[in-house]
């Protein structure tokens, strides 16, 4: 079969690499065109579009990358017509995906989507476009089957999380050799993941920077995002002795004490390897007020929106500040609340329904297909 896949960020990468894995294991002749990265690459296929060209974060950056937009849109019909695939597989991304999608329809491919786009905390109207393109839809967090089926009637298969495929299939890191191998000291790691758009990260790592002299017994680390160069990391660690890891996010949360988290899939990562965590938010003004008025949640990451409770501490837009961040750091620290926030993991990986996730969706599609 003939696979066209459309992720758009760093986590589509790695959900899209686990799923071409899988579909390999199901289909000796499956062949693949993809947008992605680095991970998806690594299975094989044709890359057309690297992710890191691909992600604006926020209203105000979007609205001022229109043109590259519509024409990366442009790109990928002709790509599609071009190769005429088996099935198209759109993995979350839903500002680019959903226009494809729309498309692909009305000229006659096969539309899954692996991921479902976040319409139950914003746009859910998205809905109407999902019934009307969408053949199957395939969602990886336990309270979206009952919002499609039993909200509104649109049949879905929930096939659990792949972030536990990804981090049961990583080989065990051994810990004397990656603290030599990035000039590290046996005092305990506080890992810094402040995101993987530069624009992110700019706004992210100087509060959590801040912090770093002000705990003397702990090593600082930053977590290199795989779309960005170590390069650009060099302004934010020019004057401090904090070293950054790069592409070895999950070996360096394998051996972290506590975490400082930007919001997004990296929440539910940490919460994965066990680390203590406080999440942190901080967009444009004018991007976080539109925001804000348009997401009615009560929480903005992936571990408290699952468990719908407050697990982890959520520090957001003026609320992040040195102060209120070195109080949080305090608390994930002390040996008592810490024990509070592992045995809350434990019940969230057992909320998300276990391994296999990839393996399954892999399954569904190939069956769908013969």
């Amino acid at each position: 079969m003939k696979y066209y896949i459309i992720a758009g960020e760093a986590s589509g990468d790695l959900h899209g690499s686990l799923l071409m894995q899988q579909l390999q294991e199901v289909d000796s002749e499956a062949q693949f065109r993809f947008w992605g990265g680095d991970l998806m690459q690594a299975q094989g296929g044709t890359l057309v579009k690297h992710y890191k060209d691909l992600a604006f974060m926020g209203f105000v950056e979007v609205l001022g990358n229109l043109r590259t937009i519509f024409k990366n849109i442009k790109l990928c019909k002709q790509d599609i017509e071009s190769y005429s695939p088996d099935v198209i597989i759109y993995i979350d991304y839903p500002g680019f995906n959903f226009r494809i999608m729309k498309w692909a329809r009305s000229n006659g491919y096969k539309n899954h989507y692996y991921i479902s786009p976040q319409i139950w905390a914003w746009k859910e109207g998205r809905i109407k476009a999902i019934k009307r393109d969408v053949d199957e839809m395939y969602v990886i967090l336990p309270f979206e089957k009952d919002f499609y089926e039993q909200k509104h009637q649109f049949p879905v298969h929930f096939v659990g999380h792949p972030l536990i495929d990804a981090i049961q299939q990583r080989d065990q890191v051994d810990h004397v050799k990656f603290l030599k191998k990035h000039k590290l000291d046996d005092r305990p790691l506080i890992a810094l993941l402040p995101g993987s758009r530069k624009q992110e990260i700019k706004s992210m790592l100087k509060v959590m920077l801040s912090l770093a002299t002000d705990y003397p017994d702990y090593q600082f680390v930053i977590a290199g995002a795989p779309g960005q160069d170590l390069e650009f990391y060099d302004q934010f660690t020019q004057s401090s002795d904090v070293q950054v890891v790069m592409n070895e996010t999950y070996d360096l949360l394998s051996l972290a004490h506590a975490a400082l988290v930007t919001s997004g899939t990296a929440t539910l990562e940490t919460a994965l390897f066990k680390v203590p965590q406080v999440v942190c938010y901080k967009g444009s003004t004018i991007s976080y007020h539109i925001a804000k008025r348009i997401i009615k949640l009560d929480y903005i990451s992936l571990v408290n929106l699952i468990m719908d409770a407050p697990v982890v501490t959520e520090l957001i837009q003026k609320d992040f500040n040195k102060k209120s961040l070195s109080k949080e750091l305090d608390l994930i620290l002390d040996a008592t609340h810490r024990n509070k926030i592992f045995a809350e993991y434990y019940d969230l990986e057992k909320k998300l329904g276990g391994a296999g996730a990839s393996e399954q969706t892999a399954g569904l599609i190939y069956k769908s297909l013969m």
